[in-house]
């Protein structure tokens, strides 16, 4: 746990490497904070002893303007610490927060499939956000207390070191609760955080699916989803809060020995003729202004512990393996011709395979239809050709050059993809047309969107290309987004098409004018097509039927009919059920 604990500081100290400079600064303006505390109580001595019982009257206008020169040095001194310090961990935390955010989107879908998005989006927001407060509120108590502490016990010393013994008895006997007390609420901050990623994945899915949750009227089973695991975060955070309460009263009790005991034997020692009575006072004020820090730094090490719990998190997830990346070396894909071909592949998810010595050559400019049941491995093939996972076994070329030795960047310019998830962002609807080839004009968007049959419902629009669609496109009917998402791939023009259910949301009617943009799409372009409805497919240049991750049959639509093999028997459930 310790060894844990102490990565984690160095990985953070890591990141405050560029601001070295800021920190300095507040450290050197922390002397000055430090000094002037340890000024204040030194001079306690000469005001009791000097200006008080030996009533020296010409250093009374002196001591005032000490005491408003120290202020205004302390002040300032506060000020620039403060400033440089906090802006030097807001920057950190802010690098921090780049990087995860950068991780978490170059990590596989295979990441995703096993991962709630709402725990993601909680790592980055809400674990950082903990870590935030400590990486700049916290290291500026740090420096301050720290620093005064050390000025202070310094002070103690000077004056009279057997009294100073006698404060310190205190300080071993602090530390094994201070430190039991921050072991403890860094574990069940840990446990809290989690909490929270869960009730973010509760909010992201009720409001993502709000239409789904309002037609089954399934509000009252969400409330309560949501007020359990809410229930489970107040368990956690309500032994947080019980340490972090406990910390405060075991350290005025401590000290409470301490102070007693200076103050008996410090009396003594007074009456003794060893010190003066502005030496005691002294120390007694210096004493007082050293167990402040003290119990400030305890109470920032439970701070820190739960920021250090929640950077456990947070480095977690940066550590996460990429498992998609560009091999050393790799090349750019260009001048795609479209030739595409699988070679003896195999894929699964965990242990289970879901295709099986996948075997297919496609020559530029084809299209292939997969068609099967649910599960066959339809989608998973067009996953691999996009290299959202790479297989298990064998391996995937275009052109020739197999595709995990290209740069991604270079691969994915040569794809467009339409899913049957039709995803669209909170955005103008020319930027989600636009998504796909930021450089592209106006006039290039339009001209796609025509292509896609969506300009005259565009155009019908208020504001036309430059209204608002609202969160995954909530103002658009099921075959107006799809729609879109087809004018966004047109505009990608790419040697390479995916069709993944693209016209799954389409009434027959406009089924019919986009499979018409679509046929345009998809000249000279070798296209993958996959489809449930067996009558979006019949004119594919060549059909593969899928079963348990393999490849069935193949060939036209006619050849296939004309087989009587298991398509044949797909387009007699369909057509049976179409008439009736």
């Amino acid at each position: 746990m310790a060894k844990q604990t102490g990565q984690v500081y160095r990985r953070l100290l890591a990141y405050s490497k560029p601001y070295t400079r800021r920190i300095l600064l507040a450290m050197v303006a922390s002397l000055g904070v430090a000094g002037s505390d340890v000024a204040i109580a030194k001079l306690v001595q000469p005001l009791v002893d000097y200006v008080l019982a030996a009533q020296t009257m010409s250093l009374v206008n002196l001591s005032a303007v000490v005491v408003i020169a120290l202020a205004a040095i302390k002040g300032a001194s506060r000020y620039v610490q403060e400033y440089f310090i906090k802006t030097a961990g807001q920057l950190v935390v802010q690098d921090l927060r780049n990087d995860v955010f950068g991780h978490s989107l170059d990590l596989s879908m295979g990441f995703y499939a096993k991962t709630p998005s709402g725990s993601v989006v909680s790592r980055i927001l809400n674990d950082i956000g903990m870590l935030q407060k400590s990486a700049a509120d916290e290291l500026v108590a740090v420096l301050r207390e720290g620093l005064t502490l050390i000025g202070m016990v310094s002070l103690l010393f000077y004056n009279d070191w057997r009294l100073a013994v006698v404060a310190f008895t205190v300080l071993p006997v602090a530390v094994l609760p201070a430190s039991y007390i921050g072991r403890r609420i860094k574990k069940y901050v840990r446990k809290s955080l989690a909490n929270i990623g869960l009730l973010t994945s509760i909010l992201q899915e009720s409001f993502s699916g709000i239409k789904v949750v309002k037609a089954f009227g399934t509000e009252g089973d969400e409330k309560q989803k949501f007020r359990s695991e809410n229930n489970n975060y107040y368990q956690r955070m309500k032994k947080v809060i019980r340490y972090d309460a406990a910390s405060a009263p075991i350290m005025e009790l401590l000290s409470s020995f301490g102070a007693a005991g200076v103050l008996w034997y410090g009396l003594q020692r007074v009456m003794e003729g060893a010190m003066t009575q502005g030496e005691l006072m002294s120390f007694i004020v210096a004493m007082g202004m050293m167990y402040a820090p003290m119990k400030r730094l305890i109470k920032t090490n439970n701070v820190i512990q739960k920021a250090v719990g929640a950077a456990e998190r947070v480095f977690e997830l940066l550590d996460q393996p990429i498992d998609i990346y560009d091999v050393p070396g790799a090349i750019n894909l260009r001048d795609v011709r479209g030739h595409v071909c699988f070679e003896q592949v195999d894929f699964g998810y965990d242990d289970e395979l879901v295709l099986k010595g996948f075997s297919l050559d496609v020559p530029p400019g084809e299209v292939v239809a997969l068609v099967g049941a649910s599960g066959a491995g339809k989608s998973t093939l067009v996953g691999l050709l996009s290299r959202f996972y790479d297989p298990l076994h064998g391996r995937i070329a275009i052109d020739g050059q197999d595709i995990s030795q290209v740069t991604q960047a270079s691969l994915k310019q040569q794809i467009a993809l339409v899913d049957q998830e039709t995803f669209l962002f909170h955005d103008t609807l020319l930027n989600n047309i636009r998504y796909s080839k930021p450089e592209a004009s106006e006039a290039e968007v339009r001209q796609a969107a025509q292509m896609a049959y969506a300009d005259d419902f565009i155009s019908a629009m208020p504001d036309g290309y430059a209204t608002v669609i609202g969160d995954r496109g909530v103002r658009l009917s099921g075959g107006q987004r799809q729609r879109i998402c087809i004018a966004r791939a047109i505009l990608r023009d790419a040697p390479i098409l995916l069709l993944d259910e693209a016209t799954s949301a389409l009434d027959t009617e406009s089924e019919a004018v986009v499979q018409r943009a679509l046929g345009n799409l998809m000249r000279n372009r070798t296209t993958f097509v996959v489809a449930h409805r067996l009558s979006t497919v019949m004119h594919a240049d060549r059909i593969l039927v899928m079963e348990d991750g393999e490849l069935k049959e193949q060939g036209s639509h006619q050849q296939l009919l004309q087989h009587g093999g298991l398509y044949k028997r797909l387009y007699d459930v369909q057509f049976q059920e179409q008439a009736g």
